[in-house]
């Protein structure tokens, strides 16, 4: 489903808060995602199912009050919606590594901002998380034949 349409770029701002106020901060990623519109809450599960598919070990779990994925121990990914984008969060290593095509979507040190009102990239999603999944593998590999 790469290219699928972000939020409606005439969506009312209220449509496209953060997290709806006054409530406890989640403690799974299904909280997180309920707690944002109808809209948000398909882009953010597409995001959730896209990494789930490229590190299928991978677990869930909530970081920073962020959906996060871990790998082996390590953190291998987080996500992150907001007013006007999606956060992704695969750190530096994750990158560098695309830095060309990630350049047209406001990358900074270790973020990725996916615009609400734009196509989601949810092939270029993928290639990140199977990057930093195999990243994850070889340092857990090389770690355990250190013992």
């Amino acid at each position: 489903m790469n290219g699928r349409r972000g939020l409606a770029a005439n969506a009312p701002p209220n449509d496209r808060l953060r997290m709806k106020t006054k409530q406890p901060a989640p403690s799974n990623i299904d909280e997180y995602i309920a707690s944002f519109p109808n809209d948000v809450q398909e882009i953010l599960q597409e995001i959730r199912m896209t990494i789930r598919k490229a590190a299928p070990d991978a677990e869930e779990t909530i970081s920073y009050q962020m959906p996060t994925f871990n790998l082996k121990g390590s953190y291998l990914v987080y996500f992150a919606a907001y007013k006007n984008h999606i956060g992704l969060y695969p750190a530096p290593i994750g990158i560098a590594e695309f830095e060309e095509e990630m350049s047209v979507y406001g990358a900074g040190k270790g973020t990725v901002k996916f615009p609400l009102d734009k196509p989601i990239p949810f092939d270029l999603i993928s290639r990140i998380v199977k990057f930093r999944a195999k990243e994850n593998l070889k340092r857990a590999d090389a770690k355990r034949k250190k013992k």
